[in-house]
């Protein structure tokens, strides 16, 4: 049976261009099923952002707001149940699906040249499955800090880590121009590589999985001449921070500098913490490898930016859509669900009027047709 899909506007771009070349998994020769993976997908991402979390609630969402619903898609045989949506996307091709959310991203981001994208990784507590024995699930996450963008993903397999998986997420971003920040696990010599080959710039952590290059910074920061210095003081959440970042250009003693790709300079972050309210303070010294030329200041705020990826992106993830509460296990449902709410995250960050939470947002959504209307065009 074929349906025809109501298209308007706001929603072809994103329901239709760039999802519309996904396979349908129930898909037989006969084409005989009741709910078009485009209706389905447009009930998921509009409960999504009224505030739903599970099956059970999107598909309850959809039954309170057909009417709605149809303006925009036909629904002849109305809302699936909640066992149809899991089944759904617990056979929806997790690779696919992520290839057209990050096509998706591409055609709405701006980048301006600098921006940073940090790299970082996050378990998902509960899609362990103790049925099949496989652990939770890992995904790491490429951000763009100042666009609040989560610009694709790569799921880490389960007899992998993120060494591996980081490569094959850069092989599908657009990132040039982009300073590339990543912890300590993505200081490697081939993910540096593949930065430079996408026409972007590192900067990496190092810690002691490189323990050779850790001592070498360590040395040409206690011997070496101080090219670069700046100052940043952040105060916030009850606490106030000195960071001092020092660079160094002059590397030409530094062993093995030409093995990674175009690196030109080394950054030392001192870091003063002082609690307010008990006054208490700790320090901690880090270091950094860059492909960037010597400037204490954009490396300082770049390294700080990095952080917005658990604070913004993982934090949203855990608190406001309680993903780590999850008790999606089946096949590729916490995969897919991964992807769902970064597309929710992305159109609620892009509606800017106003100054309300994510948390009211979506409960204005989930009352309010036409502010849902809205938050879907973006």
């Amino acid at each position: 049976m074929t349906n025809s899909i109501k298209k308007t506007p706001e929603y072809s771009t994103v329901f239709t261009s760039y999802f519309s070349s996904l396979k349908d998994p129930r898909r037989t020769n006969k084409g005989n099923f009741y709910y078009p993976l485009q209706e389905i997908l447009f009930l998921t991402i509009s409960a999504v952002i009224s505030g739903a979390d599970g099956w059970v609630s999107i598909s309850q969402f959809g039954e309170s707001k057909l009417s709605w619903l149809r303006k925009y898609y036909p629904y002849e045989n109305g809302i699936p149940s909640h066992d149809v949506l899991g089944k759904l996307f617990a056979r929806l091709n997790h690779k696919e699906f992520t290839r057209c959310f990050t096509n998706w991203i591409a055609s709405i981001s701006h980048f301006t040249n600098g921006e940073v994208v940090a790299v970082d990784g996050k378990s998902i507590r509960k899609s362990n499955d103790q049925s099949t024995g496989e652990s939770a699930l890992h995904v790491v996450s490429a951000y763009a800090a100042e666009n609040r963008l989560c610009l694709g993903q790569q799921v880490v397999g389960q007899k992998s880590n993120e060494i591996t998986a980081i490569p094959e997420l850069l092989k599908i971003l657009d990132i040039k121009g982009c300073i590339v920040t990543i912890d300590a696990m993505g200081c490697q010599k081939k993910i540096a590589a593949d930065i430079v080959k996408k026409k972007a710039d590192y900067l990496l952590m190092v810690k002691d999985n490189q323990k050779e290059l850790k001592q070498q910074v360590e040395k040409m920061f206690i011997r070496g001449a101080i090219t670069d210095t700046n100052k940043q003081i952040d105060a916030g959440h009850g606490r106030v921070e000195n960071r001092v970042c020092d660079v160094i250009d002059e590397l030409c003693f530094m062993d093995e500098k030409e093995q990674w790709k175009n690196l030109k300079s080394i950054v030392m972050i001192q870091s003063e913490r002082c609690n307010k309210q008990t006054g208490e303070t700790s320090k901690q010294t880090r270091y950094y490898i860059s492909s960037l030329p010597a400037d204490a200041e954009k490396m300082n705020k770049a390294i700080r930016q990095h952080w917005s990826i658990e604070n913004n992106l993982h934090w949203e993830l855990d608190v406001i859509f309680k993903e780590d509460d999850s008790l999606k296990k089946k096949g590729e449902s916490p995969k897919n669900f991964n992807v769902i709410l970064k597309m929710a995250m992305t159109l609620l960050n892009n509606e800017k009027l106003g100054k309300l939470s994510k948390p009211t947002k979506r409960l204005k959504a989930a009352l309010d047709d036409k502010f849902r209307t809205k938050i879907l065009k973006g």
